[in-house]
């Protein structure tokens, strides 16, 4: 089955009906299932990668698994924060199948983003820019999790930088909104670090599944209607690696309890709005300033799409709700949680 649309609402309204009509009861290690094998998803604008719907926008813990990637870190206390899911997966609080210890230093020492670009630098038509995630090892012997994302196949066309994702398993409605959004920013990070342009986004599906638990929730999510299609901005020019410590940095003072200027952090509006969102998140933690704190926010946001996400917990925080990460249901994002 393939499934084509601007932007990821678009996938995920036509995707969730279709597992309706069409999926099929399987019964998986953590519950009951509908699953659609051999499925095919096709985003032409990457950019619109985070869901408009208050049911499946998911900025907040979707940055906050892209920079567990970026860090390198297989530790559970870094993701637990934004996907509270993990704590079931850990052994002595490591996650087997994090990817981003297999993206930096596979087998040890090989950052497989640094192949990625002298690759294609080199030679711009190859086939063979691709990170494996998934190894022999992870079904040699029984894990606890290991991932469920396969490989990623980079193709430099005609000055455009397409993406190719294989995975084996992906919970369609957990997961597939965090993993379109952060190896859809990989890509635009690479694109910009190559000098090209973003092209389009596709992911390659064995097992597509929602648990029978939420049913109901995509049913709903579908009788919203079709979301509008709103894109993120263009990343800015230059190499963004190159921005990852200072993000990595600006996090760490923001889960200690630091207030900072974003703006004057990063000297950049696109960069200082993803510090914004983290500092939405972690406002949670200050109750009895987080409404303030959000209103500031709010009107510091350079772009539009985000503000919806801020209102959402400005309505929990003057409800007097602290909002928390990402439930704590099944999960099949970054590392697969559900066979």
């Amino acid at each position: 089955m393939e499934i084509q649309a601007d932007s990821l609402d678009g996938v995920l309204y036509n995707l969730y009906q279709a597992i309706r009509t069409h999926g099929r009861p399987h019964k998986g290690s953590r519950g009951d299932t509908l699953e659609l094998l051999g499925v095919s998803l096709r985003i032409l604008k990457p950019r619109a990668r985070i869901s408009t719907s208050e049911n499946r926008g998911k900025p907040f813990s979707a940055i906050g698994e892209l920079l567990w990637y970026l860090s390198g870190s297989n530790k559970l206390d870094f993701i637990s924060r934004y996907v509270p899911a993990y704590r079931d997966d850990a052994v002595d609080g490591i996650i087997e199948g994090a990817y981003g210890p297999r993206l930096l230093a596979m087998r040890g020492s090989i950052n497989q983003l640094d192949s990625i670009h002298r690759l294609l630098s080199e030679k711009q038509g190859s086939r063979r820019a691709v990170i494996q995630l998934f190894n022999a090892e992870d079904i040699a012997a029984d894990h606890k999790e290991i991932p469920c994302t396969t490989t990623l196949q980079f193709h430099l066309r005609e000055g455009l930088l397409h993406l190719s994702v294989t995975m084996r398993s992906n919970d369609a409605y957990f997961g597939l909104p965090h993993d379109v959004f952060c190896f859809t920013m990989l890509q635009e990070m690479i694109a910009r670090r190559l000098g090209v342009e973003l092209g389009e986004y596709y992911q390659y599906v064995g097992s597509m599944h929602v648990y029978d638990a939420y049913i109901e929730a995509i049913d709903k999510y579908v009788e919203e209607g079709f979301q509008a299609t709103v894109e993120m901005p263009a990343m800015p020019e230059g190499d963004p690696f190159r921005r990852v410590d200072g993000l990595l940095a600006i996090e760490a003072r923001l889960g200690a309890g630091e207030e900072l200027d974003a703006q004057a952090e990063t000297g950049d509006s696109y960069w200082a709005d993803i510090v914004r969102l983290l500092q939405v998140f972690w406002a949670k933690e200050r109750p009895e300033t987080q409404t303030g704190t959000l209103e500031r926010l709010r009107t510091e946001l350079a772009h539009a799409l985000y503000r919806p996400f801020v209102d959402g917990r400005l309505h929990l925080a003057r409800r007097g709700v602290v909002s928390a990460g990402a439930p704590a249901q099944p999960f099949d994002g970054g590392a697969d949680v559900a066979v």
